[in-house]
């Protein structure tokens, strides 16, 4: 799984949901087909993963893939029924923050039937709402 080899920092704070549209990465740069997200969410390594694996298993070797994300915000998470206080949790796992408007996936060197197969059974995988789009 995607996950950083290192960080500034440790942990990092939740931030907070500014949900403006994308500046960067919400045109398609290296495929003529791709998925863009419609809302806000965090996707975290697994998520990107299944999704990639079920774009690979439907194009069988053909054409290219590109994953335009990457997760490197690490979340933390306490154990289950531990007391309030003593700190924050250790790191669980780590997730890109999307915005609407990002391009998640791009591919290339398929029709635009197969592309658009492929791209709708990874976005089951992911839990931001998307939309199919191509050059």
């Amino acid at each position: 799984m995607l996950s950083p080899k290192k960080v500034k920092h440790r942990k990092w704070h939740k931030g907070r949901s500014r949900a403006k549209v994308a500046a960067r990465g919400a045109k398609l740069s290296f495929g003529s087909f791709g998925i863009k997200a419609e809302g806000e969410q965090w996707i975290n390594a697994r998520q990107i993963e299944a999704a990639r694996r079920a774009i690979i298993h439907f194009i069988e070797k053909r054409g290219k893939i590109w994953v335009r994300i990457f997760p490197d915000k690490p979340v933390t998470t306490k154990g289950n029924e531990v007391p309030m206080g003593h700190g924050k949790g250790a790191v669980d796992r780590y997730v890109a923050p999307v915005k609407p408007g990002q391009v998640i996936f791009e591919i290339d060197g398929v029709t635009k039937e197969i592309a658009q197969k492929a791209m709708y059974r990874a976005a089951a995988k992911l839990p931001v709402k998307t939309r199919f789009i191509s050059r």
